[in-house]
Parts: C-alpha cells; sequence; structure tokens
C-alpha cells in the first residue's frame, strides 16, 4: 500500500495486523555519513533511524510539528537498542524501515532496520515516549493517533 511521496508503508504476510504493517524510507549513503574509508559512522544510523519514524509518523497524518502544535507534545526516545550487522558503505542505497511493535499509554517500542537491497545491515529497538512540552512529563498517546497506529 502506498503511503506518501517519500517513503513507502506496505503489509507482510499474515497474522497480527498491527506487527504487519512496514515503514519504508530509501536513503542513499552520502560522503557526510561515512568515516575517512567509506563507510557509514556508526552514529549515521541513528539519523536514517530518525528519518524513518519522522517520516512514519508523517504517513500517519501527524508531523512532529502538528503534534507540538495541535496536542503540546512530543515522542523522545527512552532507549535504543542497536545491533550492527554488516556495515553500509558510500553511495549504497538503502531502506530503513519502521514498524510498531506495541503502544502503550504513553509508550511506543518500534523495531527499525537497514537493508541493501535484500541484506540486513542493522536492526533496532526503539523505546519512544510520548511527553508534554511543558515539564516533558510523560503523558497519553493523543487518542486520534493512537486510532491512526493501530489501523
Amino acid at each position: 500500500m502506498r503511503a506518501d511521496k517519500i517513503g513507502t508503508q506496505h503489509d507482510e504476510g499474515s497474522g497480527d495486523e498491527q506487527a504487519e504493517k512496514i515503514f519504508s524510507l530509501p536513503v542513499r549513503v552520502y560522503f557526510q555519513d561515512t568515516d575517512a574509508g567509506g563507510v557509514v559512522y556508526h552514529a549515521s544510523y541513528v539519523n536514517f533511524m530518525e528519518r524513518a519514524r519522522t517520516e512514519w509518523l508523517r504517513t500517519h497524518g501527524y508531523s512532529n510539528a502538528r503534534l507540538m502544535k495541535e496536542f503540546g507534545v512530543v515522542f523522545v526516545v527512552r532507549s535504543l537498542k542497536l545491533d550492527y550487522l554488516k556495515p553500509a558503505l558510500l553511495d549504497d542505497l538503502l531502506n530503513v524501515t519502521a514498524q510498531i511493535k506495541e503502544i502503550g499509554r504513553s509508550r511506543l517500542n518500534l523495531l527499525q532496520s537497514v537493508l541493501r537491497g535484500d541484506e540486513l545491515l542493522t536492526e533496532a529497538e526503539v523505546h519512544l515516549v510520548c511527553v508534554s512540552l511543558e515539564g516533558f512529563k510523560p503523558v497519553s498517546v493523543p487518542e486520534v493517533l493512537r486510532r491512526q497506529l493501530k489501523v
């Protein structure tokens, strides 16, 4: 299923409908993403995943700016477990994925990966918390967004 002009969202196989929706964002590796040897610097993967999460959220009708303006909330990374399996290289065309693993009252757990074609390079589990802009205390994920995410 096509989600927007930047990334794509598609369904995989059968089973839990929520876990099947995988968003994918194409990312080209530039010089700024690599070390002197042309290998993607480890922190660049975190940036790639942030971009994918941002565009994934947009496919559900909400930019970060809109969440802040309409609801006074933002998602922050509480924890990140990242496994580097194989290196990405200068000029590689990667696909960075995002999919919901679990939704709690104020948290989202996402699974993310970085692939070069069918080759898995990096995988991560990201725990996000919805917090108020005023005080940065955990608050409930806005109900309208929660409904979008469960579709």
